[in-house]
């Protein structure tokens, strides 16, 4: 699936195909192409779930996507995470701190909106399960997530 599990990771967010927050009703937020670019070769496309935090905000749980988004037939590999938490403003141009802990299912295509919109929901129930387990609790504490104060984080 991907060899160095967890996987630290952090960019800026940039706007997406503004279709997850619209049509399904689940924000995702986008990293930019270059951090895309950045992840390991051997990265399997498919769900993940781990911790994410924007700027030097609480660290949440997260399910994140990685690949072709085959229901929407994308040329470009993505990398959209969804952080299970409200936020009141989106946060375009802030810096996403992630780390991926583990796999969840392979991408598959779907026959409706419906359907996709169902396996998501399964998908945030399986990543809460999950990170309350112990090992993975831990990393939600890791130092990772909090960034130097005051300096500004390179693109």
């Amino acid at each position: 699936v991907m060899s160095q599990l967890p996987y630290f990771c952090r960019g800026e967010v940039v706007k997406g195909f503004g279709r997850g927050s619209k049509e399904l009703g689940i924000p995702t937020a986008n990293f930019s192409e270059q951090v895309v670019e950045s992840f390991p070769s051997d990265i399997s496309t498919g769900i993940y779930y781990g911790w994410a935090c924007v700027g030097n905000g609480d660290v949440h749980k997260m399910v994140l996507s990685v690949g072709w988004n085959p229901f929407y037939k994308n040329i470009k590999k993505s990398v959209e995470t969804h952080i299970i938490h409200t936020f009141k403003d989106d946060f375009y141009g802030e810096i996403l701190s992630v780390v991926i802990i583990g796999y969840i299912r392979s991408q598959k295509n779907f026959s409706s909106l419906e359907a996709l919109i169902s396996a998501i929901q399964d998908d945030i129930e399986e990543a809460k399960r999950q990170l309350d387990l112990p090992e993975h609790l831990k990393l939600k504490e890791d130092k990772f997530f909090h960034l130097p104060e005051g300096k500004p984080v390179n693109h």
